[in-house]
């Protein structure tokens, strides 16, 4: 079957990713202006979450219910999943049932699993490694305020997450330079991140550094989701990695600030940063449900000509 996933970043191509950012512009559009618009109606999307949400789950099942279609929420704990149900079998079964899955759980190898044995496209909703969706959604959102991204400096501090693991691939597809800067013992491990090579990104130890003359300056909250014993820990690791204004200023005078949500004002950013007029954090969350109904309309109906 001609099947397609977006397990991680760089599973689409530079070409599909340009047509899914002027496809989202024209979505958007639609949306700001009320008009009706049904492509996948009487399909339905299934929801898997192993991982808490906001976010996520409101931006897929709000955007499937707009494109005409149903939203289904299944948790682990509510699923034979979480009884022991072999993945491999859940697809099986699942993926007979609905159009399309989205998945947000812990290991990468559970998304890519679920994949091999559906018969239906699977979106990585997020998993430890990896978030190819909320970049979606960033990239397109850096595009809408600033043009291309090709070219451009983007700045992450903090820890090598699933989120700075996803902004290195994109950087690898899409032709940017990406400028990490970690405490000691945090630095990206380019094998997890699934990177083909380093050519894209720079390591800083001095985070002002890092946002030298970046185009975009992001982060995220120190302790990921499963990481919550390390929390003390990480908070005295990174106490010098707060985004604040002093970072803001050594950036491009136009530097975007993003942040994926939610937000500890005082932590991973200072609310003068998140709170100010570089920070476009409410487009970026907006975004999600866009730019995520393009891609369910891109993996079920393909190109879609306008």
């Amino acid at each position: 079957m001609n099947r397609k996933h977006f397990l991680q970043f760089r599973d689409f191509g530079a070409d599909e990713f340009d047509y899914l950012f002027a496809r989202t512009r024209v979505i958007k559009d639609r949306f700001k202006r009320y008009e009706k618009y049904h492509p996948l109606a009487d399909r339905t999307l299934v929801m898997i979450f192993e991982k808490a949400s906001t976010r996520t789950r409101l931006s897929f099942e709000a955007g499937m219910q707009q494109l005409g279609g149903t939203a289904i929420y299944l948790t682990t704990r509510d699923s034979q999943l979480g009884r022991g149900e072999p993945v491999e079998d859940a697809a099986q079964v699942i993926s007979r049932m609905c159009d399309i899955v989205m998945i947000r759980t812990f290991e990468q190898e559970i998304v890519e699993r679920f994949a091999a044995h559906s018969r239906v496209p699977v979106i990585n909703g997020l998993t430890n490694e990896y978030h190819p969706c909320q970049i979606l959604a960033d990239l397109f959102t850096f595009i809408e305020h600033r043009g291309p991204i090709a070219g451009r400096t983007v700045a992450w501090i903090g820890d090598s997450n699933n989120v700075c693991n996803t902004w290195l691939q994109a950087a690898e597809v899409l032709d940017f330079v990406v400028h990490v800067s970690t405490p000691p013992g945090y630095e990206v491990e380019p094998g997890r991140a699934g990177l083909f090579g380093t050519d894209h990104f720079k390591e800083f130890s001095d985070p002002i550094e890092a946002c030298r003359g970046a185009d975009l300056v992001t982060t995220d909250v120190w302790t990921s989701m499963g990481f919550e014993a390390e929390n003390e820990e990480r908070r005295r690791a990174f106490a010098d990695w707060c985004v604040d204004a002093d970072m803001m200023r050594v950036a491009q005078p136009d530097a975007l600030f993003m942040h994926c949500l939610p937000a500890h004002r005082g932590e991973e950013v200072a609310a003068e940063v998140i709170d100010g007029p570089q920070s476009v954090v409410w487009d970026e969350a907006e975004n999600r449900l866009h730019a995520q109904k393009t891609l369910m309309e891109y993996l079920l109906l393909g190109r879609i000509e306008t």
